[in-house]
């Protein structure tokens, strides 16, 4: 038994489950209202008064973070949740139909990996503007590649399986046995997979918020305060640090737990 492996994995487990804990009971455990401005309590530190500080316009950066969540735990499930499905269905049709299907099919991928990831999303993210849903299908759209690749491989075994061709010769359609016996055997592997796209996603959404083309003020999401924080460093050291360490503790975590079960 690995001990270090076990103990990295419950803290994951138990930091994820805080996060998500968070994300849905914000406003009940939140100290203050994220956006009230406070012009008496401009960039103070830590303290018991505010457990993180707060920003240059008073705001409480502890709160801000809490309700920050919502917005990139939202953001990151919806984007691979579209990723999970576009890849399953693509790989799935690639895998079972082969021949010329398979051919433009994985090409167009080969295409597309050739891009660097956040560079293509960041591209896109200009074009059609910011916004919490067009970050949420840039993402997604943009994330099903390795997904596809994974199942395509695994349908290529699955295929060849018996119930495959009993289905065949009961005449199940080519869409009900993709469906009903093709996808159901893949989706074990494709959940680890996705696992660890959401750490990517986070990190791609907080990437984009920092830059200014992801989630829009006064909305707080974690690389919106971390942007925030940037032209303040020198002196409120709390607004990059604290947010900083929760989009890498909550990325390590999302990781760990894909690595550990893949």
């Amino acid at each position: 038994m690995n001990i270090k492996a076990d103990v990295g994995l419950i803290f994951s487990v138990i930091f994820i489950a805080l996060i998500i804990f968070s994300a849905i009971f914000a406003p009940y455990i939140a100290p203050y209202n994220p956006y009230a401005i406070d012009p008496n309590s401009i960039l103070q530190p830590p303290s018991w008064h505010h457990l993180f500080g707060t920003d240059r316009i008073g705001r409480d950066v502890f709160s801000r973070i809490i309700y920050a969540s919502r917005i990139s735990i939202e953001v990151s499930l919806i984007a691979v949740g579209i990723s999970t499905f576009s890849g399953l269905f693509i790989g799935a049709v690639s895998g079972y139909f082969g021949g010329i299907t398979d051919s433009i099919i994985m090409r167009f991928i080969d295409i597309m990996l050739t891009f660097p990831v956040f560079f293509l999303i960041l591209a896109v993210a200009v074009l059609v503007g910011p916004s919490i849903i067009n970050i949420m299908i840039i993402i997604g759209l943009t994330g099903w590649m390795g997904i596809a690749r994974i199942v395509r491989a695994e349908v290529l075994k699955l295929k060849s399986m018996e119930y495959i061709s009993a289905a065949k010769l009961l005449g199940k359609s080519d869409l009900y046995i993709i469906f009903r016996h093709i996808i159901p055997n893949a989706i074990s592997l494709v959940i680890v997979y996705a696992t660890l796209g959401v750490g990517s996603a986070i990190l791609a959404e907080s990437g984009l918020s920092f830059l200014g083309l992801g989630v829009q003020p006064p909305i707080a999401s974690w690389g919106s305060i971390l942007s925030e924080g940037k032209d303040v460093i020198q002196i409120a050291w709390w607004m990059t640090f604290f947010p900083g360490v929760v989009i890498f503790l909550t990325v390590i975590s999302f990781t760990f737990i894909g690595e550990r079960f893949k």
